[in-house]
């Protein structure tokens, strides 16, 4: 109150915005006019910081809160001008007018510049300390900015955070020994270094949090530059048989490692397993029963180096006739295309696999082990089994694929175009004048007898329409209206058929334009022509 009294300006700095607003109530009923700069006002942040610096100013801001922006003080002449002009309805102004207000900005800003400095410049209010003394300082150094005056104080409290938790007991005894009352101002040194051994354990703490995660992390970082490293291999690559050759004799050798170990006997070998693995891998077939080169008896005969040099001569000899067949280009396609779907796949879900295998590691510690070793080995020989299934998928996909070359489709027959018996008049020729049409019936009155002889009058039983065309004994009357709509909607022709054979249309076709009609003399209903219209 003392500083806002005498024109000094006041920055109070908070570490929540939940406490710069209850603070800012605090001043509200104290009837203190006031800034408050936090999240919720990102837009005017700049603008807010930088008029900290005007006379008797009381602003609250956050830690984080008009960083970058330079405090001046007795205000900043340009957001002051550019308030004039924005908020006020003042663009419109001659240049004059606006060169003549900015110097008048420019000069006010200068007198309460001086007021400032002669106030002791801008006074730095902290609510508590913060975790980080990096941030206090940053605090303390909104004020004092290239050599303007400037002060700072904070004020504590046991019940802080900090203090709570790091350094309450201490400071309590402390205080006891030396008799401090409550509301005296404590400036000791020893409290001083409290807080900041206290600041120190944060630090340490939130550094091996980060530390931590950067452990993990380079586990998959290091993972992640292998996979690139291939994936670019392959895509500025032209020609990857060498890249799948020595994928080939890498499996064939994990293949005899499984099934012809060489710490065992020959006797001991699993031939049918490695006869069928071959099989399914490379589609290499050999024959059970007889002798000679190419059966399964002679592997057996063999040792173990002169078997796998079989095996890797033949595996060799299958892909040349599998290059042979398609030829040599479609099969350099087909190799950069099936080992980036297949180096794609599997690395997505390996992705997924190390995220589970993160979230659940850390319960490794109850079992008196270090999570971060068993992190990485148990990552390393997922990796290494990922990357032997993409070598599997690679080359079983390379061996089984058939390119299919299809046969032309036999040209279809052109059938006769089919003459219509009737041509629509489209409005190419010139118009000719419509003949005028006659009613081909006597007119029946509207409480006449129906001319159908059944003794009802007309318009319950057949009627007639405007056009003279009498309705299909059967007809609703429901239906009336809408086939006589239907029938003088469409072209004039209807009519002239209808009139001329004293037919009446019950059905149409719209795309073979086929009429059904019915005998309009007749008491029985029943189709008795079609005409192609």
């Amino acid at each position: 109150a003392q500083l806002h009294e005498k024109g000094q300006p006041v920055l109070v700095g908070t570490i929540s915005i939940e406490k710069s607003e209850r603070l800012a109530g605090f001043l509200k009923r104290q009837g203190v006019k006031h800034n408050v700069l936090n999240a919720k006002f990102h837009e005017k942040e700049a603008e807010i910081i930088a008029q900290a610096g005007q006379k008797g100013t009381v602003t609250i801001a956050t830690n984080m809160a008009g960083r970058g922006t330079d405090i001046l003080l007795g205000g900043n002449p340009d957001f002051l001008y550019k308030r004039f002009l924005y908020q006020e309805g003042n663009e419109a102004l001659p240049e004059e007018q606006k060169k003549a207000m900015l110097e008048q900005i420019a000069k006010t800003c200068e007198e309460d510049r001086r007021d400032v400095i002669a106030a002791g410049g801008v006074h730095i209010l902290g609510t508590e300390r913060h975790e980080s003394r990096r941030i206090d300082n940053q605090l303390r150094g909104r004020s004092g900015r290239q050599g303007d005056p400037g002060s700072s104080r904070f004020y504590l409290s046991l019940e802080d955070d900090l203090m709570r938790i790091f350094a309450s007991e201490r400071v309590s005894q402390m205080m006891l020994k030396l008799g401090m009352e409550e509301g005296v101002p404590i400036e000791h040194g020893m409290v001083t270094r409290a807080i900041a051994n206290a600041q120190k354990k944060v630090e340490a703490h939130n550094f091996d949090i980060r530390k931590q995660l950067l452990e993990y992390d380079d586990v998959m970082n290091k993972q992640r530059e292998v996979i690139y490293k291939h994936r670019r291999a392959i895509l500025t690559g032209d020609d990857l048989s060498e890249q799948v050759r020595h994928m080939m004799s890498q499996d064939v050798d994990s293949l005899l490692d499984i099934h012809c170990p060489g710490e065992q006997y020959p006797e001991e070998w699993n031939f049918q397993g490695l006869i069928e693995s071959l099989h399914a891998q490379f589609g290499l077939t050999f024959i059970h029963n007889g002798s000679g080169p190419g059966t399964a008896e002679e592997l057996k005969d063999l040792g173990r180096e002169a078997l796998k040099q079989e095996l890797h001569e033949r595996v060799q000899k299958a892909y040349a006739q599998k290059e042979q067949e398609m030829g040599s280009e479609l099969l350099r396609q087909l190799e950069k295309m099936v080992m980036l779907q297949v180096i794609d796949y599997h690395w997505k879900d390996h992705l997924l696999s190390m995220d589970h295998l993160r979230d659940g590691i850390g319960l490794r510690g109850y079992g008196q082990k270090d999570p971060l070793i068993e992190y990485k080995r148990e990552g390393y020989d997922m990796f290494a089994a990922m990357m032997s299934r993409i070598k599997g998928d690679v080359l079983d996909r390379l061996f089984h694929i058939q390119a299919v070359r299809g046969e032309e489709p036999p040209p279809v027959a052109l059938r006769p175009a089919v003459q219509p018996r009737l041509s629509f008049n489209r409005g190419e020729d010139t118009a000719q004048p419509q003949a005028p049409v006659h009613r081909t019936s006597d007119k029946v009155g509207r409480n006449d007898p129906c001319p159908c002889g059944s003794g009802t009058k007309s318009p319950k039983c057949h009627g007639v329409c405007a056009l003279g065309l009498r309705l299909a004994p059967g007809t609703r009357a429901k239906e009336k209206g809408s086939l006589v709509g239907s029938l003088c909607s469409r072209n004039a022709r209807w009519r002239e058929v209808s009139l001329r054979f004293g037919l009446l249309p019950c059905a149409q076709n719209a795309h073979t334009q086929t009429v059904l009609v019915r005998c309009a003399q007749s008491e029985e209903t029943k189709p008795h022509s079609k005409g192609r219209v």
